[in-house]
């Protein structure tokens, strides 16, 4: 396993995220394999492959939810590592959306949402009230502010953690298979934000088995498996030829169902 150094790597202004042969261990089993990967500022890169394949590991890399343990990893282009003194300052240009929306049971939606900017760049509460309420609006679910989180549905409650992430006014969007713990009936409005917020400009990395969604907002498609990228395309690639046997497979189960 590498060191890890703070030495500058030259990458280029108009890459946000870059992935250069990074490693990552569970032990002594490998989950990330030489990954190499980039993302520009306004690209839309959809991350599918089956279970296991690391796809979730990796985009938990780029804001060190996980440490990886070889190679180097740029955000915003600052390298990122466990212990850096400015791992606070990725994580406000990097916004994060989980399968699960861990939303606190005891506030309001509005004060879930004002929490991280009143803490984090010292707004006052109607300050913070102000940006919050712009960002639930912009997920269509101002009209739920007061309610609390057992009072909406996955969906909405997942609305209200996309809202959440918005506030801190990222540059990039991380989603961590954000519609696989919603009803089926649910899904679609997370995804038409989702669609949104692509067709605003949005940097985003979305590991997803919708593939409906990667068709229709996806600049590329990145197919892992086993630890490692297979594929990284163009959506046409991805869907219209070209593969390779790993991710013909993958496909036809995904589009069988």
């Amino acid at each position: 396993m590498s060191n890890l150094s703070t030495t500058d790597h030259k990458i280029d202004s108009d890459i946000l995220i870059s992935f250069q042969g990074v490693g990552k261990w569970f032990e002594h089993f490998q989950a990330l394999k030489d990954i190499n990967l980039s993302v520009k500022q306004g690209e839309r890169v959809v991350v599918c492959g089956p279970s296991g394949s690391g796809k979730s590991t990796m985009i938990r890399c780029v804001n060190q939810l996980e440490n990886h343990q070889q190679g180097t990893i740029h955000v915003c282009g600052r390298e990122v590592y466990g212990n850096m003194k400015q791992l606070e300052q990725v994580r406000r240009e990097v916004g994060m959306v989980f399968q699960s929306f861990n939303l606190f049971p005891h506030m309001s939606i509005l004060q879930n949402v004002t929490l991280a900017p009143m803490r984090n760049t010292r707004l006052s509460v109607a300050e913070a009230s102000e940006v919050a309420m712009h960002y639930l609006e912009r997920v269509q679910i101002a009209d739920q502010a007061d309610k609390f989180p057992s009072q909406l549905s996955g969906g909405q409650q997942q609305r209200v953690a996309i809202a959440r992430a918005l506030a801190m006014k990222p540059r990039v969007m991380l989603f961590d298979e954000p519609t696989s713990a919603l009803d089926p009936e649910m899904i679609n409005e997370v995804l038409d934000v989702m669609s949104e917020l692509a067709s605003d400009g949005m940097t985003m990395m979305v590991v997803t088995h919708e593939m409906g969604f990667a068709r229709k907002v996806a600049d590329r498609v990145v197919f892992m498996d086993e630890g490692r990228i297979e594929e990284n395309c163009s959506k046409e690639e991805f869907f219209t030829g070209g593969r390779g046997e790993r991710a013909e497979a993958f496909l036809s189960k995904i589009l069988q169902h």
